[in-house]
């Protein structure tokens, strides 16, 4: 763990549909938001949209450990069975406003020729404007990564099958 990393989590759950079926890219960049919602009853809002650069963006607003969270999800790999997305994503905290840095890769593997393990894995690290902000309120950063930790973790653990169910959905419609 770096320094500065915060969480690194990383769960499974199976997908009970063949590998050639399914393309997280697209069933990421085309996700309903009601569909996003029902993966975690932390999830509020999800849409996509581009970066300036023109990569696919993905954009979800959730809350986790009480904290509100506007993820700018840029496509950096989208692979149909690998897709990986970083952000700096904005935080509303009580004590104000602020960025952390997330790193989402989510993939599937094929089991068999109907079933595949699907792999969700978050990164965070706090950017410089995260720790000048925890500096400023004298929270030092193993304290602060020691309480989002078990939240964030959660978070992943609870979402994780919910995201399997919903990329098995879409791969069975085509």
């Amino acid at each position: 763990m770096s320094d500065y990393e915060i969480v690194d989590s990383s769960f499974t759950a199976i997908i009970n549909a063949p590998l050639d079926k399914i393309d997280i890219p697209k069933w990421c960049f085309t996700l309903r938001e009601s569909e996003y919602q029902g993966c975690s009853p932390a999830h509020i809002a999800a849409g996509f949209t581009a970066a300036p650069d023109g990569k696919r963006m993905s954009i979800n607003v959730e809350t986790i450990g009480g904290s509100l969270m506007v993820q700018h999800y840029v496509e950096t790999l989208g692979e149909k069975d690998h897709l990986i997305l970083e952000s700096v994503s904005d935080v509303f905290t009580p004590a104000g406003r602020t960025t952390i840095h997330v790193l989402w890769e989510l993939s599937v593997k094929a089991i068999d020729d109907q079933k595949c393990e699907f792999t969700n894995h978050v990164r965070s690290r706090a950017t410089d404007e995260m720790r000048t902000f925890l500096d400023r309120q004298g929270i030092p950063f193993d304290v602060f990564r020691a309480q989002r930790q078990p939240m964030s973790i959660a978070h992943n653990k609870g979402e994780t099958p919910l995201f399997a169910a919903s990329i098995e959905r879409a791969a069975l419609k085509n």
